[in-house]
């Protein structure tokens, strides 16, 4: 971690995650009754429970309107969660603003075009390596891990390591 992303990440507050490429692989599954599901990543579930149990929000905001999405929200304890919205820089200011966090307090983490104007209003913007190369010249950290595969826990736990909580939420767990 460079040290300039190191500072951005110490005066995080929020984390904003896309879904469908974030937090999954992207892959979308129906089936013959037209039902969506998803599959999710249960360490990437440990990472956004430790980050908030460390006091750091964490929102989801994504185009798709599956119910998996809520569901694995609820379980998970993330409270904010913002589905069918395609346009998604009004959402996240209008979210901002009620949390009354401020932008410089801000990370995003998206993998497509739709994601790309909260990144740039974002403190520290996130991406993944299969995301377009704009995104990837707009972020200031691409992670190593792959979508729906440990991109989001690498993440929690950069956040964790810079707000020099990591090693109390690991002990959370007994490690």
């Amino acid at each position: 971690m460079t040290a300039e992303l190191e500072q951005r990440l110490q005066g995080v507050r929020l984390l904003t995650c896309d879904v469908d490429g974030v937090l999954t692989d992207g892959r979308v599954y129906f089936d013959d009754d037209g039902r969506e599901s998803k599959a999710f990543f249960a360490p990437d579930g440990t990472g956004l429970m430790m980050l908030m149990r460390a006091g750091v929000a964490v929102a989801w905001i994504t185009g798709s309107s599956a119910p998996a999405v809520a569901h694995r929200a609820r379980r998970l304890g993330v409270a904010h969660v913002i589905q069918g919205s395609d346009d998604k820089l009004p959402r996240w200011r209008a979210l901002i603003a009620q949390l009354g966090i401020s932008p410089a307090a801000c990370a995003h983490m998206g993998d497509d075009l739709a994601d790309l104007p909260v990144m740039r209003a974002s403190a520290v913007a996130l991406t993944v390596p299969h995301a377009p190369e704009v995104l990837h010249r707009h972020a200031h950290y691409v992670t190593a891990r792959a979508p729906g595969s440990g991109a989001v826990r690498e993440v929690c736990e950069l956040i964790l390591a810079a707000q020099g909580q990591l090693a109390a939420a690991h002990s959370w767990f007994g490690a």
